[in-house]
């Protein structure tokens, strides 16, 4: 029956989104996690894992865009090869299959079950595994980078989960590691880096430690607005690895991507692009001080360079919440959930 669905974690306490699960269309335990689909008024199909939203009909494209094309469009030079960690709904392919230079798009998405739930329950976003580019490999992210041969990749995305849980070792620092390791002199990498709004203490150690892991190169924080995602807002780590051009992530490069076989873009632009550097007060505080929250080269301020000494084997997982991903859910029938 008709009920509420409550997205409850340790990494929100005191809050929750709830919505109206008007249908549930498909609800299995996989190899790894929890797998609900149903059917909300306001959103269309949502794909939750874990009891953790991750994707809707409505909102999914201000994601997608967002974590595919500012890192591409920064790029001096057109990408060739890329590569996607995580991502199984396939947004981030539909995206990066918009890309006319790119050669060749590689996948590594742990679970397999959850391209095949897209691909039933988000078409539209499915679609990018029908390019004929794509590289499927159903397979551990770090163990996948550590076994690529070193520079390999002009641009590597990582759609990941929160960093509790099987997604925790990818934001440790042996997983960025192995990201500096499979990109080419120039590349560049951008990952998943949660909300200003809740996550500003984890937002800090990972973008010290990237300082430190891409010495040389840049390192940004970025953000997206998306209403079904914990406090409306996400950010994106961006780095780049020293050699070839240099890669100011605030400014776009390449022109918004086209294609004849997709619908056009809804959320990114050229000028949106720049203005997701631009960062509130509270948070250039917290990043560095810096308008833009973004360092060149090996160079910055002293407080920067001292956030960047993060010891090996450490990161912003070892100190989240080690509370479940999760707390009670409750889809079926009555008021509220959880």
């Amino acid at each position: 029956p008709p009920g509420w669905f409550a997205e409850l974690s340790a990494m929100w306490p005191g809050q929750a989104l709830c919505l109206e699960a008007s249908e549930v269309l498909h609800q299995a335990r996989s190899q790894y996690q929890d797998v609900l689909v149903f059917r909300n008024p306001a959103f269309g199909t949502v794909l939750c894992l874990d009891g953790v939203i991750q994707c809707t009909d409505r909102d999914e494209h201000a994601y997608q865009e967002m974590i595919a094309h500012l890192p591409l469009c920064a790029l001096p030079r057109p990408a060739r090869r890329a590569l996607v960690i995580g991502g199984g709904d396939g947004g981030v392919l539909r995206e990066l299959s918009r890309h006319a230079s790119l050669e060749r798009i590689e996948i590594a998405e742990l679970d397999a079950a959850v391209p095949e739930v897209s691909k039933k329950f988000f078409p539209a976003m499915a679609k990018g595994f029908e390019d004929e580019r794509v590289t499927v490999h159903i397979t551990d992210g770090l163990k996948f980078l550590r076994e690529a041969e070193e520079g390999t990749y002009d641009a590597i995305v990582v759609d990941s989960s929160d960093p509790v849980g099987p997604a925790a070792v990818l934001f440790e620092r042996p997983f960025f590691e192995a990201l500096h390791r499979a990109l080419r002199p120039g590349g560049v990498v951008c990952t998943q880096a949660e909300s200003l709004w809740l996550h500003l203490d984890i937002i800090r150690e990972l973008a010290g430690m990237c300082r430190s892991v891409f010495q040389g190169g840049s390192v940004a924080y970025g953000y997206t607005t998306i209403p079904t995602y914990p406090s409306g807002q996400i950010g994106f780590m961006l780095c780049s690895k020293p050699g070839g051009d240099p890669v100011d992530f605030r400014q776009p490069r390449q022109p918004p991507p086209g294609s004849s076989r997709l619908p056009p873009l809804r959320y990114y632009n050229a000028a949106i692009h720049r203005a997701a550097f631009v960062l509130p007060q509270f948070a250039q505080e917290a990043l560095g001080g810096e308008p833009h929250a973004v360092t060149h080269g090996s160079l910055g301020a002293p407080e920067e360079r001292r956030d960047a000494r993060v010891a090996p084997g450490e990161g912003p997982a070892s100190r989240a919440a080690p509370s479940p991903r999760h707390g009670p859910v409750r889809v079926g029938g009555g008021g509220g959930g959880g």
